[in-house]
């Protein structure tokens, strides 16, 4: 495939999340531009609306509007989060500052993951929880005052800090967090900053400070760094050609992937940079590039969890043997995303294993071909898609569907860069 053209990827799907969940905390109305429209950022907006906040239609290309009450209301019926972890885990942190019972609940993949990575520091701050299935869901929580925590966190996920960062928000009380190994993604701490709350780092520890409330913003949302890397891999295994994607979110927490690239032999130009609402944001300018393995140290996974998929993909055409260290997390995804990332790569003809919580790619030139599982996980999905845009591929995705949970219209997005070249 050749590629070419200027492109755009959907709104940044953390950002989008933390911009509905905040703007439905705030007394008045926010507007969030470039918002992603994806099945997961519509389950935050379904049980926020259910919880008491207006919000308009997600709809591409529009502005989404929210008019919160500066306070949850007590829900009258179950919360389906759908198959949005971030929803769920976050709406727990909020849910814990509020005198109030709330059920969640979400499809057969969400209740599957764990929760208690979150209950149980949550419960330290003084929320209660039923937990009728165990570690995960549905579950009921019974909000209320809450104690100020200090919490040296078992594994770094964003996803618990920023759970544990809206509790002190809801709840008015300081929140100290460490993390383990390296740093996942800051875009709480950098919207919460934004927005005038006090939020510092030092000596390994995020410190938070309540005081005031959430006023009403305007937010543009950049594309998602996430969903731009499937199209970077494109241009990188394309024939000839080369792919402007403007407007992608470069927070340091979420660039790791351009580093591994980089050291790959792919080297990505960041143009134009500018800054909004206290997030980075840049067109990335990539061009085909022969690869090389690297390794992949445990210190930067926290910093691209969610784009290892993609670059085991990138590495099974890469010269040499890439190593993932210390990636047991991806198997508590969407799906177990460690596993089907090894099996999926044997499968279209690719020299992958497990080892541990290592994870092990050998290159190869042969064309990749044989059926993909994706266990509706998104992200496995788009990655075997780009490994079929090779020549000679024949690569059968079992659900390209899922790929809507973060990048609505992926096919047609990745056959557009190709057309654009033509």
């Amino acid at each position: 495939m050749k590629v070419g053209g200027r492109v755009r990827v959907p709104g940044d799907k953390s950002i989008t999340h933390r911009a509905l969940l905040l703007g439905a905390m705030a007394r008045g109305s926010s507007h969030i531009g470039g918002a992603l429209t994806s099945l997961d950022a519509r389950s935050s907006a379904r049980v926020l609306r259910a919880l008491g906040a207006e919000i308009s239609p997600l709809r591409a290309g529009e502005v989404v509007t929210v008019r919160g009450a500066g306070r949850l209301r007590r829900p009258q019926r179950t919360l389906d989060c759908g198959n949005s972890g971030t929803t769920t885990r976050l709406l727990l942190g909020l849910l814990s500052g509020h005198r109030f019972p709330a059920t969640l609940t979400g499809d057969a993949s969400l209740r599957r993951r764990p929760m208690r990575r979150v209950t149980v520091p949550l419960t330290e701050m003084g929320a209660r929880f039923e937990e009728p299935a165990g570690d995960g869901l549905p579950l009921t929580i019974r909000g209320g005052p809450l104690r100020a925590l200090r919490y040296a966190m078992p594994v770094s996920s964003a996803q618990i800090k920023s759970a544990l960062l809206l509790a002190g928000v809801a709840g008015g009380v300081e929140v100290e967090l460490r993390e383990p190994t390296g740093r996942s993604r800051d875009h709480t701490e950098r919207m919460l900053r934004h927005l005038g709350f006090d939020v510092v780092e030092r000596e390994g520890w995020i410190g938070f400070r309540p005081g005031g409330r959430i006023a009403p913003f305007d937010l543009q949302v950049p594309g998602d760094p996430s969903s731009a890397v499937f199209l970077v891999a494109a241009a990188l295994l394309a024939e000839a050609g080369e792919l402007r994607i403007a407007g992608v979110g470069v927070n340091p927490t979420r660039t790791g992937f351009l580093d591994v690239l980089e050291r790959m032999g792919g080297g990505i130009a960041v143009e134009d940079p500018v800054t909004h609402f206290g997030e980075p944001v840049a067109d990335l300018l990539v061009r085909p590039a022969t690869l090389r393995a690297t390794e992949v140290a445990a210190g930067e996974i926290p910093g691209l969890i969610d784009e290892i998929p993609m670059l085991a993909a990138l590495a099974s055409r890469a010269e040499g043997t890439t190593v993932f260290r210390q990636v047991g997390e991806l198997r508590v995804k969407e799906s177990d995303r460690l596993g089907l990332v090894a099996a999926n790569l044997r499968a279209v003809g690719a020299t992958a294993e497990v080892s541990g919580d290592d994870l092990f790619v050998t290159g190869g030139e042969a064309p990749p071909r044989g059926r993909v599982r994706t266990a509706a996980d998104h992200r496995l999905a788009m990655a075997f898609a780009v490994l079929g845009t090779l020549p000679g591929a024949r690569v059968r995705v079992d659900d390209m569907v899922c790929a809507a949970v973060s990048f609505p219209d992926f096919p047609s997005a990745l056959r557009a860069i190709g057309r654009r070249a033509a």
